[in-house]
């Protein structure tokens, strides 16, 4: 029964928050940004430099720990789920 409680209460504070627009919409143009450093030929192009955002794949998680920040976006390859 103790147990089955906890177990509950784990899943309740396990669930990841939500992301706030703001803070989104910041990491989208800084990474866009470090893109068009990384490949210059994206700089005039604003369709090729959407593809090339879309296709880093970039999927948000909290932070851990004190040495990362709150939000941390990681690349997800097609083999990790």
């Amino acid at each position: 029964m103790p147990t089955a409680l906890f177990a509950m209460i784990k899943r309740a504070f396990r669930s990841e928050p939500d992301i706030h627009p703001v803070e989104h919409g910041m990491a989208r143009r800084w990474i866009k940004q470090r893109l068009v450093v990384v490949f210059p030929e994206l700089r005039n192009n604003p369709a090729a430099l959407d593809r090339a955002y879309r296709a880093l794949n970039l999927e948000p998680r909290p932070g851990q720990g004190h040495d990362e920040a709150e939000t941390v976006f990681e690349l997800k390859t097609h083999g990790d789920s």
